[in-house]
């Protein structure tokens, strides 16, 4: 008996098709059941509580606590820090992924074990530093004092110390992805007489743009709610330095629970939106 090409084919992709393993169904509905359970008391539960709270006395009650003077000040901070901080890591994000991924050097894994370096290191410990480095008995922080440029308890302290946090998630997110994809079109686009600017725009950028935005989401929700460091070099400044979780906390501190929750479900709004458009770029990503 002969067999045609295409049912050679065809029992060639059936015994390359992956197993698909079935587990009993009591098995099924038990993890099923543990899955949902868990996220609903440590995932849905707290952010109804926030929300219940926020609004525990009236929607005016919760309007004016994220619209008075020293709130609507943090939000802003909070705002001001991520347009700034985002797009500063966003450049050197895509930069650091194209030096380490299109070229061989000297220094190539010490500059990624660099990047990494804020994963390891604790939020609080990176603002000390920048406490001994800018601080009024810093290294450098009496010269800026002269100059009438403070550093720490000022916003400069805050970006730095925002930077230093979220530095890793955009050049993570895409070193892996333009390993992956090699440097052969670069190289054709190169060899077809165009630059190195029209190669990156034309080819590499596409082929980026859903693990680029990933990352750029990751590090803006990062910034808007990074604690420990920003905590260190910002003073607590109330209506100066006070990011929103900072807000948050000194309202919590001074029994002020309506205000700190309803501050909180700005942020948690914030939160969910960001994951919301995480999901549809994942989505998105899968789908090219």
């Amino acid at each position: 008996m002969v067999l045609s090409i295409d049912q050679t084919d065809d029992k060639k992709k059936s015994k390359a098709a992956p197993t698909v393993l079935k587990e009993p169904k009591a098995v099924r509905i038990t993890l099923t059941t543990i899955s949902i359970a868990f996220l609903f008391i440590f995932l849905v539960m707290p952010l109804a509580v926030i929300f219940i709270s926020a609004l525990r006395k009236g929607f005016d009650v919760y309007v004016t606590s994220i619209t008075e003077a020293d709130a609507w000040s943090a939000i802003k901070l909070t705002l001001l820090v991520a347009v700034i901080a985002v797009p500063l890591n966003t450049l050197f994000g895509i930069l650091a992924a194209w030096c380490i991924t299109k070229f061989k050097f000297k220094g190539r894994n010490l500059l990624i074990t660099l990047i990494d370096l804020p994963f390891a290191v604790s939020p609080v410990i990176a603002g000390l530093v920048f406490i001994l480095v800018f601080g009024a008995q810093g290294l450098f922080g009496e010269w800026f004092l002269i100059h009438n440029f403070p550093i720490v308890f000022a916003l400069p302290g805050i970006l730095l110390a925002s930077l230093f946090v979220t530095v890793p998630f955009v050049a993570r997110e895409l070193i892996p992805l333009m390993q992956s994809q090699g440097t052969q079109e670069e190289e054709a686009s190169v060899s077809l007489g165009a630059n190195g600017f029209q190669t990156f725009w034309h080819v590499t950028l596409p082929n980026i743009k859903w693990g680029l935005l990933y990352g750029i989401i990751l590090c803006n929700a990062r910034v808007m709610g990074e604690f420990g460091a920003v905590s260190v070099v910002s003073g607590h400044v109330r209506g100066l330095t006070n990011t929103m979780p900072l807000h948050i906390e000194v309202l919590y501190n001074e029994y002020q629970f309506t205000a700190a929750f309803a501050v909180a479900s700005l942020m948690s709004l914030l939160a969910i939106l960001t994951i919301i458009i995480k999901n549809i770029i994942e989505w998105k990503t899968s789908h090219h």
